[in-house]
């Protein structure tokens, strides 16, 4: 009998991992000792807190990030092809969503791997819930362009969607050009538009507001480094 492919969702900073994480998921992560993660030193960070069923130093690892061989990926599956239950960890959040978590989960069902996502926390659904804005019909976009041409572009291509399709539009941004997001968002879009900014989700530090642009403009948020989901709607 195969083993299963457990879909972890981690913190979404440092916070104790009980806060977000029901105790029936950490029993779960408890009971493994083989992961699949993008950054080895951040799951063990994540990991140690949990009191895990083996030593931290004796859990197997298997690094899978953007740089990582599409064909080495099934190997990482091996054990639960013998039988042993493996899991997926996020850098932060759920697996598989602005993550390269989803080779491994179409590499599990296509060797007959059972997967099971756990229940954990979502930037995205936790921002899509407070935003006030459509939330039966919505679109993640990911990452907007680096070069601010393209970037204001699409930030005016979203917009138009937003309204057009009453569709809330999400996207995240590397959290050192938040800054510039912040500025393009309010140089370009219509005044009415209404866009929500949500960082530090889930810490003591949360900041979420959905505001029009005009109201925006007249006090923008400094967000500093703060990782930060935005979003548009009409």
């Amino acid at each position: 009998m195969k083993g299963k492919l457990y879909l972890i969702p981690t913190t979404l900073g440092e916070i104790d991992a009980k806060i977000v994480l029901p105790d029936s998921v950490i029993a779960r992560i408890q009971m493994l000792d083989e992961f699949v993660v993008e950054e080895i030193r951040t799951a063990r960070r994540f990991l140690s807190p949990l009191k895990m069923s083996k030593p931290i130093k004796d859990l197997k690892f298997h690094e899978l990030s953007e740089h990582t061989d599409p064909l080495r990926v099934p190997s990482f599956l091996e054990s639960a092809e013998k039988g042993s239950d493996i899991g997926l960890l996020s850098e932060a959040g759920c697996p598989c969503v602005a993550d390269p978590g989803s080779i491994l989960v179409r590499a599990a069902h296509e060797m007959g791997i059972e997967v099971v996502p756990l229940v954990g926390p979502s930037s995205l659904m936790l921002t899509l819930m407070a935003s006030g804005m459509n939330g039966q019909n919505f679109a993640f976009v990911g990452y907007l362009p680096k070069e601010q041409g393209a970037r204001i572009q699409k930030i005016k291509e979203l917009e138009r969607t937003a309204k057009s399709k009453n569709q809330t539009q999400l996207f995240i941004e590397t959290p050192y050009r938040n800054a510039h997001m912040v500025e393009d968002l309010l140089k370009n879009c219509q005044s009415d538009t209404r866009v929500c900014i949500a960082a530090d989700l889930t810490l003591p530090t949360q900041f979420i507001q959905t505001k029009a642009v005009a109201e925006w403009r007249k006090s923008a948020p400094d967000l500093g480094k703060k990782p930060t989901v935005f979003a548009i709607g009409a």
